[in-house]
């Protein structure tokens, strides 16, 4: 009598990885685990059940331990980070920084407790170098930032003036303080409440230094070209100008005429 149980299913073959890949596969594991704890929290042993790997060979792979191994990482979400803030120069530059943030903040989301261990600092892992790589991102963005403003540095690139870079990386500082409160928040209010708001800051930072800059002046005047009365700049028109208005009491021509 023959058995009629299924054969069992041939061992899948083993494929040896290369080094590039083996190391890709470490960090991926190794981004898993910072992206929900803090970096010091987190064992090599850790890593290595979650690459499915030994010890020793990500030993191998890192032999700094556990601090070259979040280096690594952190570099490599560095580069992820920094593709958040890339984006093509098409549409209104305010719908261009809205996409920008939501891409951001959909990464502060996937690693909420790694981000702000990382933003937070004070990490036994934390090291000069990976404040750099921090920083890094932070003047990367600031860059595509400036960039969506008609403000790009280089040979033949109008390059941004003091007052104007300085404001567009007190920006970026304010996003990064936002992402922290959002997550103590329980990431509320929902993140495109989160994003509008954020794009609102940036125009009346640009109007405010407009006041007293003439090169930001001239950035408010090219962007307001672009922009349309359904889209962001065009939305915080249309909720600003009227409560602006109460103000005209307060102006010297007005003071005269009474």
């Amino acid at each position: 009598m023959t058995s009629t149980a299924a054969a069992p299913p041939p061992p899948r073959a083993y494929r040896r990885l290369s080094v590039e890949e083996r190391r890709a596969q470490l960090l991926v594991a190794a981004l898993g685990l910072f992206a929900h704890r803090a970096p010091d929290e987190v064992s090599l042993d850790e890593v290595a059940v979650a690459a499915g790997v030994s010890r020793p060979l990500v030993y191998r792979y890192f032999p700094g331990g556990r601090q070259q191994l979040y280096e690594a990482a952190l570099g490599s979400a560095a580069d992820e980070l920094k593709l958040c803030f890339t984006e093509p120069p098409v549409g209104p530059p305010t719908e261009r920084v809205a996409r920008v943030l939501d891409r951001y903040l959909r990464f502060v989301d996937e690693h909420d407790t790694g981000f702000s261990a990382l933003l937070r600092g004070g990490s036994v892992v934390e090291t000069s170098r990976t404040t750099t790589i921090v920083d890094g991102v932070r003047r990367a963005a600031a860059e595509e930032i400036l960039s969506h403003l008609g403000r790009i540095g280089g040979a033949g690139g109008r390059g941004a003036g003091p007052r104007l870079r300085m404001m567009v990386r007190s920006w970026i500082a304010a996003v990064e303080a936002a992402s922290l409160i959002w997550l103590d928040e329980g990431k509320q209010p929902p993140a495109a409440e989160l994003r509008g708001w954020l794009v609102d800051h940036l125009i009346a930072l640009l109007a405010a230094t407009a006041a007293t800059d003439e090169e930001a002046a001239a950035v408010v005047r090219d962007l307001l070209a672009l922009e349309t009365p359904d889209g962001p700049a065009g939305r915080l028109a249309e909720l600003v100008i009227p409560v602006v208005a109460e103000a005209a009491h307060l102006l010297p021509q007005a003071t005269a005429a009474d």
